[in-house]
């Protein structure tokens, strides 16, 4: 009876072992780095500064990263900053590609509470 018992543990033992030849390979992920995209920016483009007051905003991780990402990733933007302290969004774009009204839409956008406010576009950003 120990024979049997231990013949079909083996049995149970040996098929669950080369029956899960689940094997894993590993997952290949491209991120694009900072000199990707600035690779994809345009020489000739004429680049304008745009700065502007986000009001609503409650947050620096939830709000003020969350619209900055937002604008990083318009087609055209170059660089976007989002001051949480001050409310202030500094935003440098291509001319051709995106307008102040457009980066005040992609705010709106992002959450109905944001209101924008003093929009100008300004040689050098205040208080980089």
């Amino acid at each position: 009876m120990k024979s049997i018992k231990f013949l079909l543990t083996l049995m149970l033992t040996a098929a669950f072992v080369f029956s899960c030849k689940n094997e894993a390979k590993p997952e290949i992920k491209t991120v694009e780095t900072a000199a990707e995209a600035s690779a994809t920016l345009d020489p000739n483009a004429t680049y304008a500064k745009a700065e502007f007051t986000i009001d609503g905003m409650t947050c620096e991780i939830g709000c003020a990263k969350t619209i900055e990402k937002k604008m990083s990733k318009m087609a055209g933007v170059k660089s976007a900053k989002v001051d949480f302290e001050r409310k202030l969004a500094m935003v440098e774009y291509n001319e051709a590609k995106v307008t102040p009204e457009s980066l005040e839409k992609t705010v709106v956008n992002v959450a109905d509470i944001y209101k924008v406010s003093d929009m100008k576009t300004v040689d050098a950003f205040s208080g980089k």
